[in-house]
């Protein structure tokens, strides 16, 4: 198929329409800035499938009641190294970054920190949490729960499990932090939907028929995604000869620290009209519990180091590490804009139309901002 038509448009209007569309759906202006801005930061990275191609989606579970627009996280317990959050049923974003700063200050305490939040929901990226505490000089790992269950298990006919995501981040000293941001299914389901925006067919291997075949077209990939109970995502490996059992364990791992210890839900369980109690879990550790200061961090420069100058089979594609393309995107799209398909665009237009949120995105110059 061919793809669809793309406009660029600047970081800082986006951030701003956002904002003002999360705020005419009820959100206070400090919530709907501080969402809006991990929304757009997530388009920066070039993670399209969680940025702002979700707003269809929150605005169709705002109007189903299936997230509440003014909540505000609430502490529920906590102990010197850990705490437990109540999302009130808000989008996860906000919430999300609250836990991991926690869980950060508690780790710049005493060594380690780790919180769980239940009651939450869709959050955006994992990586951008996980970043949040290699930017304060710590090690961080996420996990989250997803509302529906996606992962077709190995041997399965119908999907169990969501994406279920796991992120993990450490610093380095000269080098950008390593960054691991991954579904526990082969692919995101959001990527699937950014492939159906673009109009492009799918790889063989992320979504299979009841039957275990693949599916390639996007718009019947996003019926058995979102509209079909048989069939789904292929764990991470795809098929058992290629690991997919790995997969289907590391999805498990996400459910247990993100569901079962704080109390969020297991997708395959809800009701059809309950909220989705999304859950995750963030944790911080300091190197310096371990090491001695920067000692860490030169190591694991010297790892990237490495790695960075294997020889590569492609010498036009040299060898990377996990967040290299993630930063190298943010870079591009701060000078260039972020691309955003006509169909997206055509979807944004009407979400402002019905919120009253004036559309000012065309013929936007990119952001002035430099680069971290």
């Amino acid at each position: 198929m061919s793809g669809q038509a793309m406009a660029k448009v600047g970081a800082d209007a986006l951030r701003e329409l956002t904002a003002a569309v999360l705020a005419a759906w009820g959100m206070s202006a400090v919530a709907a800035e501080e969402t809006a801005a991990l929304i757009v930061e997530t388009d920066l990275a070039g993670i399209d499938s969680h940025g702002v191609s979700m707003l269809p989606f929150y605005e169709t579970l705002r109007e189903a009641g299936g997230w509440v627009p003014d909540a505000e996280p609430r502490l529920v317990r906590e102990s010197p190294c850990t705490a437990l959050l109540d999302g009130g049923h808000g989008l996860g974003h906000r919430t999300a970054m609250q836990a991991m700063r926690l869980a950060a200050d508690k780790a710049q305490g005493v060594g380690l920190g780790a919180v769980a939040v239940r009651n939450s929901n869709h959050f955006g990226a994992a990586g951008l949490y996980a970043r949040a505490a290699a930017e304060r000089g710590l090690i961080g790992l996420v996990a989250s729960t997803t509302r529906s269950p996606m992962l077709v298990p190995t041997r399965a006919r119908v999907p169990v499990l969501g994406t279920n995501p796991i992120a993990f981040a450490a610093p380095a000293r000269r080098n950008r932090p390593f960054v691991l941001d991954m579904a526990t299914t082969t692919v995101a389901a959001n990527k699937v939907k950014v492939y159906d925006l673009q109009g492009k067919d799918i790889p063989p291997g992320w979504v299979v028929d009841e039957a275990g075949r693949p599916v390639t077209a996007g718009e019947r990939a996003m019926e058995y995604l979102f509209r079909r109970p048989e069939g789904g995502l292929t764990a991470l490996g795809g098929v058992a000869e290629l690991g997919s059992h790995k997969g289907y364990g590391l999805g498990m791992l996400a459910q247990i620290l993100a569901g079962p210890l704080c109390g969020a839900a297991f997708g395959a369980r809800r009701e059809a009209d309950e909220k989705p109690n999304i859950g995750h879990f963030f944790l911080a550790l300091d190197p310096r519990a371990f090491r001695d200061a920067d000692e860490f961090e030169d190591e694991l420069d010297a790892i990237v180091d490495a790695l960075h100058a294997t020889p590569a089979a492609d010498p036009a594609l040299p060898v990377l590490v996990a967040g290299d393309p993630e930063a190298q995107t943010r870079e591009t799209r701060l000078r260039e804009g972020i691309p955003l398909p006509d169909r997206l665009q055509a979807q944004l237009r009407e979400i402002c139309r019905r919120s009253g949120v004036a559309y000012r995105l065309e013929g936007v110059a990119p952001s002035p901002e430099v680069a971290r």
